[in-house]
């Protein structure tokens, strides 16, 4: 899919190193559960989640004292952005600027007086340090429950407007805006509003999704249907789980909707039927074994894994390279286009060679 092509145009943000919004690419995001007051085993924990492909990951700073924990956290090794997740201390927010925290996350309006909020929006801007704006279904404001008696899509998008319009009003519009819902309609219907209402970049999620499958499919759903969109400049998979999942489950997100210049391999497998005669369900997870101890699961392209000689290459000839099971041997193909017959026991070597000679191209 040509993302550029359909995507919402909106006002590009600096994150430190990584760029939101405008024309950058879609940036994964995660977010630390360590002790937030102890400073290497947060680091450690984000730089697993570096190694895993996060863009960028958010941290709680709830005091002054895990503020402090910053400078450490960078010494560790740590080069993604850091952003500062802050709830009601305008002190904690000034304090992480000093820092050069890269992004602070806040709600203007939940930090006390207009002064508060002129202190926290003049020292970023003065750093040209980003403020996300992160609203959520249990943290609306009073009178737009009694405006809307629930949490409603427009609720949601009115609660951001409102926070954005307490920042604007003292020229800050580095802005980065959060909305999301347990509830996967809601989330996905406040942020087409969101989108229709102001420029700035959106950050896409499911909040308290769960964990395993349930938790992988709702924000499949929630975020895959805004890309599709064209709408969202950020995502997080929210997961009740090792954070570093949170990543793998995103990146399987951008592959499988294919968006130009980050998605990796393309796997396309069929459900098999009385017709297959070779275990194809050991085979395509010997295969996404293999891919992954070889470095090439991030390799764009298409590959096939079927059950049937017959169909196989004719249904998968969209597919770069693929492999079609028989009794005991299989036939590797490229673009629907039979290259040769292989015993079973080399088809996933053989393909393997072929994807590895396709990347050096």
């Amino acid at each position: 899919m040509n993302y550029q092509a359909i995507r919402r145009q909106t006002k590009p943000i600096q994150v430190g190193a990584v760029g939101i919004g405008g024309d950058h690419a879609i940036a994964i995001q995660s977010m630390t559960n360590t002790d937030p007051h102890n400073a290497i085993a947060t680091a450690t924990q984000i730089l697993r989640l570096q190694q895993a492909g996060c863009d960028i990951v958010r941290i709680t700073v709830p005091d002054l004292e895990a503020a402090e924990c910053i400078p450490t956290i960078r010494q560790q090794g740590v080069t993604i952005p850091i952003v500062a997740d802050i709830h009601f201390d305008y002190r904690v927010a000034l304090r992480c600027a000093e820092l050069g925290i890269d992004k602070i996350r806040i709600n203007p309006g939940n930090i006390g007086d207009d002064d508060r909020v002129r202190q926290v929006a003049n020292a970023c801007k003065e750093r040209h340090i980003p403020i996300r704006i992160g609203v959520n279904s249990g943290s609306l404001e009073k009178h737009l429950l009694a405006k809307y008696g629930a949490p409603t899509a427009q609720a949601l998008c009115d609660s951001a407007l409102y926070h954005c319009s307490l920042l604007e009003k003292y020229h800050f519009d580095d802005i980065v805006i959060s909305i999301k819902a347990s509830d996967v309609p809601t989330m996905v219907e406040a942020n087409r509003l969101l989108a229709k209402a102001c420029a700035y970049p959106l950050h896409l999620g499911v909040t308290e999704a769960g964990g395993g499958e349930m938790g992988m499919t709702k924000s499949a759903i929630g975020i895959g249907s805004l890309l599709l969109d064209g709408i969202g400049d950020t995502i997080r998979v929210s997961l009740t789980d090792d954070p570093v999942q949170e990543i793998a489950a995103a990146q399987h997100i951008l592959d499988s909707l294919q968006i130009e210049g980050q998605s990796g391999m393309n796997i396309v497998s069929c459900p098999t039927c009385g017709r297959t005669q070779i275990d194809l369900i050991a085979l395509c997870e010997r295969f996404k074994a293999a891919v992954r101890a070889e470095g090439l699961d991030r390799v764009p392209i298409k590959v096939a894994l079927m059950g049937c000689i017959v169909n196989g290459p004719g249904e998968a000839r969209e597919a770069d390279v693929g492999i079609a099971g028989g009794r005991g041997e299989g036939l590797l193909f490229r673009h629907g286009e039979i290259i040769e017959k292989l015993p079973e026991q080399e088809l996933i070597p053989r393909l393997i060679a072929e994807i590895r000679a396709m990347d050096k191209h």
